[in-house]
């Protein structure tokens, strides 16, 4: 029995002047290298102007820093993902406060944390955590935080060392519309992924459709995650056209008016022109 063929899902003719940004890549993964000219290429095509490609330890900060180099549309962060944190040291954090002056990187981050694969303990990543939020704060650089099922944690932290005149993103969010309304409370953004387009990411879908436009920035935290109808397949920066046509039917606006609110708000929090 052959496999039953996934329905072809046009991407959407944006007229000019109507642009997208990927607020989350991460272009230095295998998964890219022998085809990234081709990847940024056809996003670029299709209106996606801008990608952030996120730093997860000082390796792949680096490797950021280089694509945004090379990349004209290519932005760059600098941090320690949880993932990473038992290696990162004193001279790490030395070393990411100097790249953070490079003039393309535009965020701190990802950091925060992950009670989901723990590849280090909570408590460790709670302190490398707060370290990173602080250090954000001094460095006056916009906050990208990773909260996978440790809602309480990274509440308490922001809610502590609060405010954030720099601002800040909650990434590929996985909480409620009640988390979302006490993120955007923080004065910080809300970034929806193409989980968004799975049918049953019921949750998601609500904060899609309720919470202010103004306060939503759209992404694929691509290699992975790739939404409907690619889902399966490697993530890139041009399918976020496909969370922004989810986002446009959920809140039953056009997907034009999806796209000027979360470029403008990209615009506005990473300081771009």
């Amino acid at each position: 029995m052959s496999k039953k063929k996934k329905k072809v899902v046009p991407l959407p003719d944006l007229p000019e002047g109507v642009t997208a940004i990927d607020t989350h890549c991460h272009l230095d993964m295998k998964p890219y290298r022998h085809d990234l000219d081709h990847v940024l290429g056809q996003a670029g095509k299709h209106g996606v102007s801008r990608v952030i490609t996120v730093g997860i330890d000082e390796t792949s900060s680096r490797a950021a820093i280089a694509l945004s180099e090379r990349y004209d549309g290519v932005y760059a962060t600098v941090g320690v993902h949880p993932h990473n944190v038992e290696d990162a040291t004193d001279s790490t954090y030395e070393t990411l406060r100097e790249m953070s002056g490079h003039p393309k990187v535009i965020a701190y981050g990802e950091v925060g944390m992950d009670r989901v694969k723990q590849y280090a303990p909570v408590e460790l990543q709670k302190e490398h955590y707060i370290r990173q939020v602080r250090l954000a704060k001094e460095l006056n650089l916009p906050l990208i935080i990773h909260d996978r099922e440790a809602h309480d944690d990274i509440m308490e932290v922001l809610t502590a060392e609060a405010p954030f005149h720099a601002g800040g993103v909650m990434h590929c969010f996985s909480g409620d519309l009640g988390l979302a309304e006490r993120v955007v409370e923080l004065g910080l953004y809300v970034s929806i992924p193409g989980v968004v387009t799975f049918h049953n990411a019921k949750s998601l879908q609500e904060v899609a459709a309720k919470a202010p436009l103004s306060s939503l920035l759209l992404e694929t935290d691509g290699p992975f995650l790739a939404p409907e109808p690619k889902r399966g397949k490697r993530n890139e920066p041009l399918y976020v056209l496909y969370t922004a046509m989810k986002v446009a039917q959920l809140r039953g606006v056009a997907v034009e008016t999806v796209l000027e609110q979360t470029t403008a708000n990209a615009r506005r929090l990473f300081r771009l022109a």
